[in-house]
Parts: structure tokens; C-alpha cells; sequence
């Protein structure tokens, strides 16, 4: 029985900063960044899925696929919708889903638990140097139908505005020694991510 948070890895984006393709699937200090994001938020949740279109082969983990049910590909928000809705079908248990995006290789351990402790029965996402990170939160899974008719019903596809709607209390981590929401976009941002595991190896 799941009563904890289900996590959802959302890896649906284009990776056009990149040239396309899976950016996730880069290697990083010897795994993927995929791989990178599964040990870390894998123990902080009761179930972890994966927000991909496609093939699930290629990703290399055995986790349940969870495609976007909107199409054209609109953005995060549309896998977040994805995720809500698969958990409230098949885990009707379960009351929260976290949401972490497939390029952010050094999620902090304590994740979840400050989420938790923040959404009491709303909402929650992270903050670092001033910026709030929008995909990386905790909703309500009794959110999903307000997070349908912002997409659906009125098109609108900006994050902050998720935000807003669903109430989400901001959760700030230092940026110091590396901000450890650092998001992997471009091959400058690889190299820099190469450098903080050189300096922390447990990053």
C-alpha cells in the first residue's frame, strides 16, 4: 500500500539546448544523470515513475512510464497532469506527488521530508538563490483537476502560474558550497556539474 509520496521523474522535454535527444541519458561521474536522480529520490518516496514520450526501453531503469496525455508537447506542466492522474487511477491511496525534473543531477536528500513539512495539506516547491524551481515540488493529488482546467480550459502553460493557483509554499536551500538544484541544459552547464563532483564527490 502506498500513503507516502509518489515521485514522478519528468523527462519530457525536447533537449533542444542540447541538440536533442535524452540529455538525462548523458553520462555524468560515471552514470547518467537519470540514473544520478533515481538513487537520490528513489528512497525519499514510496513509488517513483518516469514522465517520458516514447520508447521506455531506452531510459535503462525498470520504472513504470507515464506518458503526457495532452498533446503537442505543452511543456512540464503537461507531465505534472500526467502524473497527477496516473496516481489518483492506479494509487488512489496515496495523497501527494512529487515532481523533479530529469536534468538536475544533485537533489538534495532532504527533498521530500522539507516539502512535506512545508505543504501540510497544499503545496510545496524548492527556491535557491532567489529562484523558484516550479517542477520541483509536492502537490496535492486533489490538485489535478485545477491543474487540468489552467492547461486545458484556459491554456495557459507558465509554471509560476501553477504555482499561484495551487497555493505552493516556497522552501529555500543555500546555493552554497553548489546550488543543488543546478539544471542541466547546455554543455557548459555538464562541465560545471563535472567540476562540483570533482570537488564533491558525494554531490
Amino acid at each position: 500500500m502506498t500513503s507516502g509520496p509518489v515521485g514522478l521523474i519528468l523527462a519530457g522535454g525536447l533537449s533542444r539546448r542540447m541538440g536533442g535527444g535524452d540529455k538525462t541519458l548523458r553520462p555524468l561521474g560515471g552514470a547518467t544523470v537519470l540514473a544520478r536522480i533515481h538513487r537520490r529520490i528513489g528512497p525519499q518516496v514510496d513509488a517513483l515513475l518516469l514522465n517520458a514520450n516514447g520508447p521506455a526501453a531506452r531510459f535503462g531503469l525498470d520504472l513504470p512510464l507515464v506518458p503526457d496525455s495532452l498533446p503537442d508537447t505543452p511543456g512540464p506542466l503537461a507531465g505534472i497532469l500526467a502524473g497527477l492522474d496516473h496516481v489518483a487511477e492506479h494509487m488512489p491511496q496515496a495523497r501527494y506527488l512529487l515532481t523533479v525534473p530529469a536534468d538536475c543531477p544533485f537533489l538534495p536528500a532532504d527533498l521530500v521530508a522539507r516539502l512535506a513539512a512545508a505543504a501540510a495539506d497544499g503545496a510545496a516547491c524548492a527556491t535557491s538563490g532567489g529562484r523558484a524551481h516550479g517542477v520541483i515540488g509536492l502537490w496535492n493529488i486533489a490538485a489535478r483537476g485545477a491543474l487540468r482546467h489552467l492547461l486545458v480550459e484556459q491554456g495557459i502553460r507558465r509554471v509560476d502560474a501553477w504555482l499561484a493557483r495551487a497555493g505552493a509554499v516556497a522552501v529555500d536551500w543555500p546555493v552554497m558550497p553548489y546550488d543543488p538544484f543546478l539544471n542541466l541544459n547546455t554543455p557548459e552547464d555538464f562541465a560545471a556539474a563535472e567540476q562540483i563532483l570533482q570537488a564533491y564527490p558525494a554531490a
